[in-house]
């Protein structure tokens, strides 16, 4: 916003300059004393030297001075031609200013004898070429004398405009040189072909768009590109409210308005010619490079003078655009839209290999699909009559009825045979060699084909398009038809091959036909780029003509014969074999080929498969082999097939490149069984490599979802046949298949209830009721057989991480308690393999208590089953206080998981009892307290505080736990239950009337624990036994009372603490996984399948 000011300035300080100095011009009030005027030659001489170097800013001073001071009259023509070269120097907007006031002076000292040669050399200078004399130059010279042209006029057209401007050079008295430039102009651009003098206009326009045209800066650069050239002249002028406003008064223009107006409608009206014609080079551009292609898939390579030629049509193409570009910025008028190559559809680049475009198909090509399904009718462009619709529908569809019928039974025939030797097969391999009772449906017949020579038409001169019905040429048909022939080898695009079919519509006859299908039949051998379009050219046909494509069709089942029957001249007939075989797929996917025609030479190969019968199968695979799995009509039947040739080559010995072909052929027909080979299998890569295996799984599967899937399950299913057969040699295949599911979860191709299954199954399966049990021997995990901890170590080190909150935090904990067991199950763990435990568990769960014996083990096991089994409500719930209390903890992770051992059976009497057990009976019935009892409780509460202050000081603060005033877990968990029981207890008539607390003591290095409750019973350790003793405490007193609203608050801020902590884990989980897939959404390889 701040250069619009800075514009203004500009403009008006040059308009000022020239105003200034076209009033100076027009006085021509120089007064000069010829008497005092110098006419040494010496000084003349140096001045005409000085003018011929430059009349910029670095001579303007000492030449003005000169002209004052000498006479000049004998050395004006030197002078001119000084001048002309002076000003060819002038390079920057000071040099031309100064040199347009040397000019200036000139002027007002010679008017006459100055003024006039000048201009009139001036406008010989800025004449345009002879159009004759660059063209009998070569076109390099031709550019070179261009370039060398634009360099010499551009500082001329500057001077010459601001002379203009300033009144040297006029259309008349009283009016500017705006017409005198634009006719320079004119003459220039309209006899430049090549567009060579553009750039003049693009200086021209940067330096004087304002005075000349009076355009001026709209509010955007360029306006809607809804405007069109020549119609913005009013859009140009009522902009300048905007950004730039309003500078002169018409009265105030050094350019008359009409000139103005005429100069602009030339500017934008070249502005739409050159529009026009960079248009027509950029789709020269594209069909060239389109050419180029074909021509490429002809030949396989691109010839360097086509690939020169490309280069330079490139380069001019670029330059145009450029200035194209220059001129839209500097008249403020829009680009023209350039058609992009998606917007071209009429060519389709298909090679030997082409797939067909099936919608079903995720893989196919859209272009393909639509060049093979899209085919025009004939009856949209030629006349009913011509086609004889009319008087052949009804006959045409008896006929089709009648095939159909005979084609139906005949394929049930063929499936059913085949059915039969798919169940033959399964018996063993020699006989699937020794059968040869299905070539006697292939007897060849004795005489050879129509030996006829291929005919190679001449290659025809380029002409215009042929016209829409030939009747207009003044040929007779046979003619036509000859130079419709002669046009099909250049048909390689789809326009052109739909328009031969129009074009030989008209030309229909028997006889046109017979020499159509000859000329069809005999393709030249190296040139099967033709076949897909020669088979849309039939298929277009032969809706209206069917003998086209049956007699064709017959021609080449005919010649596929004579191939079998020399099958042992191989390299021979290996060129005619691979055109048969693309002309037969390509016809197929045109519906051309009947399906049951193509399935029997199919069979024909499969039933001999060997030899040249291998690459038989191999092109008919890569030609049509997915056209026919995914039709309705022949999906189950070339499913077969292919199962039939996949037992085949697995059965028989074929070499290196035969298997190659082979295998290639079957994964173009179907992509997804080469893909779930690749993704299924791991350990055929670098194991650091499997996480971008994985990744790739991630990305394909947002477009196959099934895809994923299947790969899913068949890495669940190889770890359990891994876990089924336990065999050494797999066990390297069964780590990378571990990492990989691991590595599947990560970017959520998984949940993680499949990678808990798959833990679990890990340390459960093939034990008797999945219950591991210690040195028992198992026929598929034996005790001395580690290999499964370092499956789940691998598996841990990959996941472990995930599952750090919440109840997947637990799952994995419990997991863990058993992993343990496992573990301690089998025999002394090896070094490796105890490092490698470690080192993952440290990694997951560093504070995780490991337990040292079998025993500990399994009762955390038992006590994290029964706490599962209280949680899904599935207790009993008459269980005694003892058992209740010892078996409804959570496995903990910490040493409290001693405190457990009373609720345990006798059995495990013998271990040695936690130093501190407290155990709170079951309460008794109390009516309330007396007054006896209270002063009781006053005079035990005072001992106990006196007690507790004296022995703190005696006892290490290291070493007791008890010194944060906080009571453990497992007694906290005990005094709930007990609550729980107490209040659903028959004879607590009084409990409003009393409450319970609980007193932390120490005494001696030992804890004591004191819980009052209604009437409750305390027990402390001594050495003596269990002491036991009933106190009552008063719910109304100020003790009661304060503690328990200290409890109902701590119970808020809880649960508040709780909420935010649930609400943060959420948050952070989204986070987490946006991120993830921003990350594979930016980083992720993509696979683009080449077929």
């Amino acid at each position: 916003m701040d250069s619009a000011p800075l514009k203004v300035d500009e403009e008006k300080a040059r308009h000022a300059k020239r105003v200034k100095l076209r009033e100076l011009n027009a006085a021509m009030d120089v007064q000069v004393e010829l008497s005092r005027l110098d006419s040494s030659l010496k000084r003349h001489t140096g001045l005409i030297k000085r003018m011929r170097q430059s009349l910029g800013t670095d001579h303007r001073d000492q030449i003005l001075k000169d002209i004052d001071s000498l006479s000049l009259e004998k050395y004006i023509d030197e002078i001119v031609g000084a001048t002309l070269e002076g000003i060819a120097k002038c390079k920057t907007e000071k040099d031309v200013w100064s040199s347009v006031e040397v000019i200036s002076a000139l002027h007002r000292r010679f008017p006459l004898a100055f003024t006039h040669p000048l201009i009139s050399s001036l406008s010989i200078a800025l004449g345009a070429p002879s159009r004759a004399a660059l063209s009998a130059l070569p076109p390099e010279q031709r550019e070179k004398e261009d370039s060398a042209r634009v360099s010499r006029q551009r500082p001329l057209l500057r001077v010459c405009s601001e002379l203009a401007l300033v009144g040297i050079i006029s259309d008349g008295q009283k009016r500017s040189g705006g017409e005198w430039i634009m006719k320079v102009l004119r003459e220039l651009l309209s006899n430049d072909p090549t567009l060579s003098s553009l750039p003049l206009l693009s200086i021209f326009l940067k330096s004087y768009s304002r005075p000349y045209l009076g355009l001026t800066p709209p509010q955007s650069k360029q306006i809607s590109a809804e405007a069109e050239p020549g119609t913005l002249s009013s859009a140009t002028t009522n902009a300048t409210q905007g950004e730039f406003p309003t500078l002169l008064h018409e009265s105030e223009e050094l350019v008359e308005q009409d000139i103005r107006d005429r100069f602009k409608r030339m500017c934008e009206g070249y502005f739409d010619s050159v529009s026009k014609k960079l248009t027509i080079e950029h789709k020269r551009l594209q069909d060239q490079d389109r050419r180029n292609h074909e021509a490429y898939i002809r030949s396989g390579e691109i010839f360097e003078d086509r690939q020169q030629a490309y280069e330079k049509m490139t380069k001019g193409y670029e330059k145009l655009l450029a200035s194209c570009q220059t001129l839209s910025e500097l008249l403020y008028l829009p680009m023209p839209s350039l058609p992009t190559a998606s917007q071209k559809s009429d060519s389709i680049q298909i090679g030997a290999n082409a797939v067909s475009g099936d919608e079903e198909d995720p893989l196919a090509h859209s272009g393909e699909r639509r060049f093979f399904e899209d085919i025009q009718d004939l009856k949209d462009f030629v006349p009913k009559s011509v086609l004889g619709i009319e008087s052949d529908e009804k006959e045409d569809k008896e006929v089709t009825e009648e095939r159909e019928k005979a084609e139906k039974e005949k394929a049930d025939a063929e499936a059913k045979k085949l059915e039969e030797e798919l169940e033959g097969l399964k018996l063993d391999s020699d006989r699937i060699n020794d059968r040869k009772d299905a070539t006697a449906e292939v007897e060849m017949r004795e005489e050879e084909p129509d030996g006829t020579i291929t005919p190679t038409p001449m290659s025809p001169t380029k002409a215009s398009s042929p016209p829409l019905s030939p009747q207009l040429a003044p040929q007779g048909p046979s003619q036509l038809l000859t130079s419709l022939l002669a046009r099909l080898p250049d048909a390689t695009n789809r326009a052109m091959i739909d328009q031969a079919a129009i074009d030989f519509a008209f030309l229909n006859s028997k006889a046109a036909r017979k020499r159509l299908i000859k000329f069809l039949g005999a393709v030249p051998k190296n040139r099967t780029d033709l076949l897909p379009h020669y088979a849309r050219f039939v298929a277009t046909l032969n809706r209206y003509m069917p003998d086209i494509g049956t007699e064709l069709v017959a021609l080449l089942d005919e010649e596929f014969r004579y191939l079998q029957r020399k099958k042992n001249v191989v390299k021979e007939l290996s060129e005619v074999r691979l055109k048969n075989m693309l002309y037969l797929s390509n016809l197929t996917k045109f519906r051309v080929v009947p399906s049951h025609l193509i399935l029997h030479m199919f069979k024909v190969c499969l039933d001999e498969f060997s030899g040249t019968n291998v690459e038989n199968i191999s092109m008919l695979l890569e030609g049509c082999g997915r056209f026919l799995l995914r039709s309705d009509e022949t999906r189950e039947r070339f499913g077969t097939m292919l199962e039939l040739m996949r037992r085949k080559q697995s059965m028989q010995h074929f070499d290196q490149r035969q298997i190659l072909l082979l295998e290639n052929a079957y994964y173009q027909v179907s992509l997804f069984a080469a893909l779930h080979k690749v993704f299924t299998k791991p350990w055929k890569i670098k194991y650091s490599n499997i996480n971008l295996l994985a990744m790739l799984t991630y990305d394909l599967q947002r477009y196959h979802p099934a895809f994923a899937i299947s790969v899913v399950d068949q890495v669940l299913e190889d770890i359990r046949r891994g876990l089924e057969q336990n065999v050494y040699s797999t066990n390297q295949r069964r780590v990378a298949a571990i990492k990989y599911l691991g590595e599947l979860y990560i970017y959520r191709l998984l949940g993680s209830i499949l990678v808990f299954d798959t833990l679990w199954s890990l340390v459960t399966f093939g034990h008797p009721e999945g219950h591991p049990l210690p040195r028992q021997p198992c026929p598929v995990d034996m005790p001395n057989d580690f290999f499964r901890v370092r499956l789940v170590c691998v598996l841990l080190d990959t996941v472990g991480m995930c599952f750090d909150r919440g109840t997947q935090k637990r799952k994995l904990d419990n997991f863990l308690v058993f992993f343990q067991y496992y573990v301690l199950c089998k025999e002394d763990l090896p070094m490796d393999v105890d490092f490698m435990l470690s080192d993952s568990i440290e990694a997951i769960r560093p504070k995780m208590t490991m337990y040292k014996t079998i025993e500990e083990a399994a009762a955390a096991v038992d006590e994290m089953f029964n706490a599962a089994l209280q949680n899904a409500g599935l207790s009993t719930g008459d269980d005694s206080g003892e058992d209740s209390d010892g078996e409804g903890e959570r496995p903990q992770q910490q040493d409290e998981e001693d405190g457990d051992a009373t609720g345990q059976d006798s059995s495990n009497e013998e271990r040695t009892p936690s130093p501190d057990p407290v155990i709170v009976l079951s309460a008794q019935e109390h009516l309330g307290p007396s007054e006896e009892a209270e002063a009781e409780f006053e005079k035990e509460l005072a001992k106990i505080i006196t007690d507790s202050s004296a022995e703190s000081r005696k006892v290490d603060k290291k070493a007791a736990w008890w010194d944060s005033a906080v009571l453990a877990p497992n007694l906290r968990k005990k005094r709930a239950d007990e609550g729980d029981v107490d209040a659903g207890g028959d004879n607590n008539q009084d409990s409003s009337a009393v409450m319970q607390f609980t007193v932390i003591t120490k005494r001696g290095g030992r804890q004591q624990v004191r819980i009052f409750v209604l009437s409750l019973t305390i027990l402390s350790s001594s050495t003596m036994g269990w002491q036991g003793r009933h106190l009552l405490v008063p719910a109304e007193s100020a003790l009661a009372v304060h503690t328990r609203s200290a409890q109902l608050q701590d119970k808020v801020e809880q649960q508040h603490l709780k909420r935010l902590v649930l609400d943060y884990e959420q948050r952070e989980e989204a986070e987490e996984m946006k991120a993830l897939e921003v990350r594979n959404r930016a980083g992720a390889i993509k696979i683009r399948y080449v077929g």
